[in-house]
């Protein structure tokens, strides 16, 4: 989402390290330690925190095993042993990378058998590969769209959308969150070459649903073309899995469909649902994947197990949504707004540093909920972003939910 942090330090004197350039730290150092100054003064600076065992429903950080509801791996099959006997079979036959661009060499038979499997899966004609949803949703936009173009795009679309509506020049204008009526009156009054239509259609950090039919007839209406960001709805919406275009019955009206192999396919990358000729243009004209190394065939061996599990057998979708309608009603019975939309759920707090402190009660508990803080989210709504997943069991969910009725009624008293 298109959210900027205004950061306005002096830099002089109140940072260590030479921000004139003349001792040992350097120019760029000195930009960085005021940036990092700012950020902390803020309750915004971030750090990494690596996993000491494999991604799962429970997981090893810093010496503590602690459940994990900060992963998007709705299916729980980032760990899956036959995603991994594929990729170690594909391994074994390929080895570890690709070598080069899929225009130069880097194009083999696992790449092309991943894309017909997920053209199946989307019943679209096509599918094409890229190395992650950022690289999609920025190689798709900036191919089709020119500075005579015009992009409509929801306020709150993933960083990537607005990133991709910036590099292709389009003149972009924005609309309030999921507001069709909006939306409508911002297509009538902006004309251009062409017209493209954006969304998310799972909000990343709310959890909720684009009005995807009222935003497709809009766009028929207006002669607009639709392009959908799946990425938090592939593997958890619809019934075959395909996400929310297949469950609103939207395949028809939907051009452009970005689905994600990283979340709930357990794997790395992305791919582009569409017809032939639009696959065939991007190869062509997206540089995220033109100038890019193609993924490592392991990977598309792996991913291509997943899409046929997924298509095969509905039992992990059917058991993650179980858990959706638990924790959603135990979070409504906490005085919490919830429904059952998506794995997503945010507990909004407020202030970056209240995120931080229930972030930390909740890992007291063996919870792991990361604090989501600007610019992630608008200013004033940080957040506990809960992701539910089908590895997760009935009594990791009542804990996180014990945990949270504690909270609540610590921060009343």
């Amino acid at each position: 989402m298109d959210v900027d942090v205004d950061v306005d330090v002096d830099v002089d004197g109140d940072v260590d390290g030479d921000v004139d350039g003349d001792g040992d730290a350097g120019v760029a150092v000195g930009w960085a330690e005021a940036e990092l100054t700012a950020l902390a003064q803020k309750g915004l600076r971030r750090q990494l925190e690596p996993l000491e065992s494999a991604q799962g429903p429970v997981v090893r950080v810093g010496g503590r095993t602690l459940v994990n509801f900060s992963s998007n791996d709705y299916l729980g099959l980032a760990a899956a042993p036959d995603l991994a006997a594929a990729a170690a079979a594909a391994l074994s036959a390929g080895g570890t990378g690709a070598g080069a661009s899929r225009l130069l060499v880097g194009d083999t038979l696992e790449h092309r058998r991943l894309e017909e499997e997920l053209a199946a899966f989307e019943g679209t004609e096509a599918a094409v590969l890229f190395n992650s949803g950022y690289a999609a949703n920025v190689g798709v936009l900036s191919a089709l769209l020119g500075p005579e173009d015009v992009v409509f795009s929801d306020a709150l679309n993933h960083a990537s959308i607005v990133d991709g509506c910036r590099l292709s020049r389009a003149r972009i204008v924005i609309y309030p969150h999921s507001d069709a009526d909006a939306l409508g009156q911002l297509l009538t009054a902006h004309t251009g070459r062409r017209r493209l239509v954006v969304t998310d259609s799972v909000f990343s950090m709310d959890g909720d649903l684009a009005p995807l039919t009222r935003i497709a007839a809009l766009c028929r209406e207006h002669g607009a073309a639709l392009m959908v960001d799946e990425a938090h709805a592939t593997g958890v919406l619809g019934p075959g899995g395909a996400g929310l275009v297949e469950q609103l019955g939207l395949q028809e009206q939907v051009e452009l469909r970005m689905g994600t192999l990283g979340k709930a396919l357990g794997a790395y990358g992305a791919y582009i649902a569409c017809a032939r000729p639009l696959a065939e243009l991007l190869v062509n004209r997206a540089r995220s994947l033109v100038f890019s190394t193609a993924l490592p065939p392991a990977v598309c061996a792996a991913a291509s197990a997943a899409v046929k599990r997924v298509r095969a057998d509905g039992a992990l979708r059917e058991r993650l949504w179980r858990h959706i309608h638990r924790f959603a009603s135990g979070l409504s019975a906490l005085g919490f707004p919830a429904e059952p939309r998506s794995a997503v759920f945010p507990v909004v707090v407020g202030a970056p540093e209240a995120a931080l402190e229930a972030s930390a009660f909740l890992r007291e508990r063996g919870l792991l909920v990361k604090a989501i803080r600007p610019p992630t989210v608008p200013q004033g709504t940080s957040r506990l972003r809960f992701s539910l997943s089908a590895s997760h069991t009935e009594a990791h969910v009542d804990a996180a939910l014990r945990a949270l009725e504690e909270w609540s009624r610590g921060r009343r008293a």
